[in-house]
């Protein structure tokens, strides 16, 4: 198990019902790097990939 695993656990414990948009999604993502600039990349890959998922390599 990685340490983030514990952090994504929570994450569907507590939120695993509700349903969001991707919008608010996006909004809550630039808070966070609002707050964390020093998490900017991992944040700005992470989002890549999320809009990514479905291009075919």
């Amino acid at each position: 198990m990685y340490f983030t695993d514990r952090g994504i656990e929570e994450l569907q414990t507590r939120r695993g019902d509700e349903e969001v948009s991707l919008a608010w999604l996006g909004e809550r993502m630039i808070e966070f790097v609002d707050l964390n600039p020093d998490l900017e990349a991992p944040v700005e890959r992470f989002a890549t990939w999320l809009a990514r998922l479905d291009d075919e390599d």
